[in-house]
């Protein structure tokens, strides 16, 4: 089969429906909010996972009265807790480039600068007075979830004093690597 001559350029587009940029800003605004909303959904359910998680070791560290298993805690949570951290900091990532970028271009072009407000979600959910308090509250559960009950295990390994030079050695490192997501979590939750 012959294949029609293009022209530099054409194969660029399609001759029937040219696309606009407000379209792409449009379906670009889709595509990430669609990705955030992934993202939100996966975020939500590594608390979940962490409890299953927490509840199952803590079971098996009991049944089997072997303390040292608790070391098994500290990193899954700091894996669990990171993965959080780096979700929640991406859809936050998200909405601020639809207010600060994607929205203001298109309304640009909706309104030639006319001072037209897209998105305006995107800004409104953040005016709420009690937003301070429920971010508060969610720092400490992220803290709580991902750093304090793997601290926890922690000491109760140390307190029965069951372990060899290296499982202390190995808790004193994940200890500091509790102790890193932590200043983590607190250091991003000052910067939302």
């Amino acid at each position: 089969m012959h294949s029609p001559k293009l022209q530099p350029g054409e194969g660029d587009r399609v001759p029937e429906q040219d696309l606009t940029v407000g379209q792409l800003l449009l379906a670009e605004y889709q595509t990430v909010k669609d990705e955030q909303k992934a993202r939100i959904g996966f975020r939500d359910n590594l608390l979940y996972v962490t409890l299953a998680v927490v509840a199952a070791a803590i079971a098996a560290a009991a049944q089997a009265k072997q303390p040292s298993m608790l070391l098994a805690l500290p990193p899954v949570c700091v894996v669990l807790g990171w993965t959080y951290l780096v979700n929640d900091e991406k859809i936050s990532a998200i909405g601020r480039y639809v207010r600060d970028d994607l929205g203001p271009r298109l309304a640009a072009l909706a309104a030639n600068g006319g001072g037209f407000t897209t998105f305006g979600w995107e800004a409104y959910h953040r005016s709420d007075t009690r937003r301070r308090s429920r971010k508060t509250v969610q720092t400490v559960i992220d803290l709580t979830a991902f750093c304090a009950v793997p601290l926890a295990a922690l000491i109760v390994f140390w307190v029965n004093g069951d372990g060899g030079g290296l499982l202390v050695t190995l808790s004193v490192l994940e200890a500091l690597a509790v102790a890193g997501l932590a200043s983590q979590i607190v250091w991003y939750a000052k910067t939302a």
